[in-house]
């Protein structure tokens, strides 16, 4: 079943696979070479790229002389010819972006996220959110190919709606978001699940196809995972995978609102981090926003030598490492990102951590071992991914577009 959408794509599949190939080649490609790699004869390309520069989306470079013969003149991406918007709401801040046709970020914004009003309050502030920024960045609205929502699930796929977050405010439980983004701004909106979009974005950066098959382990205010396979992002048959915060990693760990104790989600959850690390107490209930700002603290003590800071920053590092070589174990990946807006804040004290303990576990299944990888797109990995979710539904072609629809 077609997940619900209503982004545009941006023509035909020939046009779409020319422009993706294009946008994949930054110094540019000729049409000699794009005819050799897309089957597509010289009067169907011609016609294609003609079309492609009228429209404005790439431009024709210098020529460049390879050997005898005619130069070759390369076709290059025009970035800002077109650009997206992403959203992340993430319970301890809402993130706000605009990227060009190569995911750069092109403006940025960040506030913290409303807790009061109804969903149709939630929804009208972020529609002035988006306009403020794209005025900012100065923008024009008809370059706009659409808005991308991260949010942490579950969700409703086909709706575009939340179903029960836990940690956002309960205006938006049941919300259907898309409908009214879309119905308060005018673009094409599209949700995902925070961690799908985080993989996408880590997909869309990935020049030299690296993640074709990976993993991708979010931590934030909660912990989740992403996965790629084939160069293609897996969303479940409801659009909800990922969810690990119950995976056992700690035996005799912390009791879970499941009813189990040492499941990843409790093990590592940020305030045991900060209590266990001296920087609160136990009991405290810090602000979801308060939260970046104490990791902060944890990560410097850490880093200055404190004994407490510094345990309990190695036990996150070991349980995260036990979490990755299960789920590496079971999906056969090899190659692990980490990131999120919490792991940025972290990552310099928790990843040699995190290093040493996948190396040394010997539990892993894996015939060539596991590669850990930084996120490419740090704090903002979300609000970009969602961004870039617009982007990979306008510009990557994909064969089953092809297929005949029967209704």
């Amino acid at each position: 079943m077609r997940r619900g959408s209503n982004l545009p794509a941006v023509g035909t599949y020939n046009q779409t696979l020319v422009l993706d190939l294009i946008r994949r080649a930054p110094e540019g490609i000729s049409r000699t070479e794009l005819a050799e790699r897309t089957g597509l004869s010289a009067q169907t390309l011609s016609n294609v790229a003609r079309r492609l520069v009228g429209e404005g989306w790439i431009v024709e470079g210098t020529p460049v002389a390879a050997g005898p013969g005619k130069p070759r003149t390369p076709l290059q991406l025009r970035p800002a010819a077109r650009c997206a918007v992403g959203i992340h709401l993430d319970p301890a801040v809402d993130t706000f972006v605009v990227v060009d046709l190569t995911g750069a970020v092109i403006a940025h914004s960040e506030r913290t996220p409303p807790q009061m009003g109804t969903a149709a309050d939630l929804v009208a502030d972020l529609a002035d959110a988006v306009e403020e920024l794209l005025t900012a960045a100065g923008v024009p609205r008809e370059r706009v190919l659409g808005i991308g929502v991260a949010a942490p699930g579950p969700f409703d796929a086909e709706r575009g709606a939340l179903f029960e977050p836990p940690l956002l405010a309960p205006a938006w439980h049941h919300a259907p978001l898309r409908e009214h983004l879309f119905a308060a701004t005018g673009l094409p909106t599209t949700v995902e699940k925070d961690v799908v979009a985080a993989m996408v974005g880590e997909l869309w950066m990935d020049a030299d196809q690296e993640l074709d098959d990976a993993i991708f382990v979010y931590y934030g205010a909660g912990v989740g995972m992403g996965l790629a396979m084939g160069g293609t992002p897996l969303r479940g048959r409801t659009g909800n995978a990922g969810d690990v915060a119950h995976l056992g990693v700690e035996r005799d760990g912390p009791l879970c609102e499941c009813g189990h104790r040492g499941c990843l989600g409790a093990a590592i959850a940020p305030e045991r981090l900060l209590v266990d690390g001296g920087v609160l107490r136990a009991g405290a209930a810090p602000t979801a926003p308060e939260l970046r700002a104490h990791v902060d603290v944890l990560t410097r003590r850490a880093r200055g030598g404190d004994a407490r800071a510094a345990a309990a920053v190695e036990r996150v590092g070991e349980n995260l490492a036990r979490a990755v070589v299960q789920i590496n174990n079971l999906l056969d990946a090899d190659v692990v990102v980490v990131g999120g807006p919490l792991w940025s804040r972290l990552a310099e004290a928790a990843r040699p951590v995190l290093e040493r303990a996948v190396a040394a576990s010997r539990a892993t299944a894996t015939v060539r071992g596991i590669r850990l990888l930084d996120s490419a797109l740090g704090t903002d990995v979300a609000a970009v991914g969602a961004a870039c979710l617009v982007l990979d539904s306008a510009l990557t072609a994909r064969p089953a577009d092809l297929m005949i629809s029967s209704g």
